[in-house]
């Protein structure tokens, strides 16, 4: 089997050269038509803004942020958000799990997943939940994966250039 061309990483702090890069990644994905959270077309200053405050969650523990790189750069990210009602200590949501066009299809989303879980576990998580476009290629990967899925909740959220899809939810044990 070929090495990956792309390695992973866990960022503890997260400075304004890598808020240009992950939101590159993000600018990338509402152009080729990711239902993540923003509509087409998206200003680079919004999605600069959207990172800044990942930036703070990350630097103060409630996010933990893994991101791929590959020779251009970060090709792909995922976050685990840490910081949850103090009734659910034992669980994290996996979000904004994101890879640019030019890195799909090589185990990119695979491994950001699988290092996520690893690093929930590491925190002490032993729930994951997530939620993904209906019918999408990550939702086929997640269950490939062995998440288990909860259902789909129609007419969820609007695509980035309009129109209404469904979202999946998923959950994933970690043990414990």
């Amino acid at each position: 089997m070929t090495p990956p061309i792309w390695s992973l990483r866990r960022l503890h702090a997260v400075d304004e050269g890598m808020i240009a890069e992950l939101a590159g990644v993000l600018l990338d994905c509402v152009e080729g038509g990711a239902s993540v959270s923003f509509m087409h077309p998206m200003p680079a200053g919004r999605a600069e803004a959207f990172w800044r405050h990942v930036a703070e969650g990350v630097a103060s523990g409630k996010r933990a942020l893994l991101v791929a790189e590959d020779a251009s750069g970060v090709c792909g990210t995922v976050q685990l958000v840490l910081d949850q009602p103090e009734n659910q200590p034992h669980r994290a949501d996996l979000a904004k799990m994101l890879v640019h066009r030019r890195a799909r299809r090589q185990g990119v989303g695979a491994a950001l997943v699988r290092a996520a879980e690893a690093v929930a576990r590491e925190c002490g998580r032993t729930l994951l939940v997530l939620d993904t476009v209906t019918g999408g290629d990550a939702e086929r990967m997640y269950e490939h994966m062995g998440w288990e899925r909860v259902g789909v909740i129609p007419g969820y959220a609007l695509m980035p250039r309009g129109g209404l899809v469904g979202t999946t939810v998923f959950y994933r044990r970690l043990g414990g």
